[in-house]
């Protein structure tokens, strides 16, 4: 696992779409959470990627626990496309049961 200081997360979004990216210090490649926007109220989780060199650090996890904090936060629902995204959710179903709509 990354130490979080050494983890810096963005958000962008267009009128369709939303991504997060995960960017560690000392290494030119990014992790990212790709959403499509359906309405105000839900989110589709499209696609996770995590570069080979940074795999198995945490930063989809990182990516998924800011996806559900940004969810409650605007209120939204999200649809587990992904098959990571999914996985958590399953895995986690009882901390995360208010964001996900299955």
């Amino acid at each position: 696992m990354l130490d979080d200081q050494n983890v810096d997360v963005t958000y962008s979004e267009s009128d369709t779409k939303a991504r997060f990216g995960a960017s560690v210090r000392g290494f030119a490649s990014a992790a990212e959470l790709i959403l499509s926007k359906v309405t105000p109220e839900l989110v589709i989780a499209d696609h996770t990627y995590v570069p080979d060199e940074l795999r198995g650090c945490g930063l989809a996890q990182t990516l998924i626990l800011h996806l559900i904090a940004d969810a409650r936060a605007k209120g939204q629902r999200i649809v587990p496309l992904c098959p990571f995204v999914r996985a958590y959710a399953q895995k986690h179903q009882e901390e995360v049961g208010d964001v996900f709509q299955w």
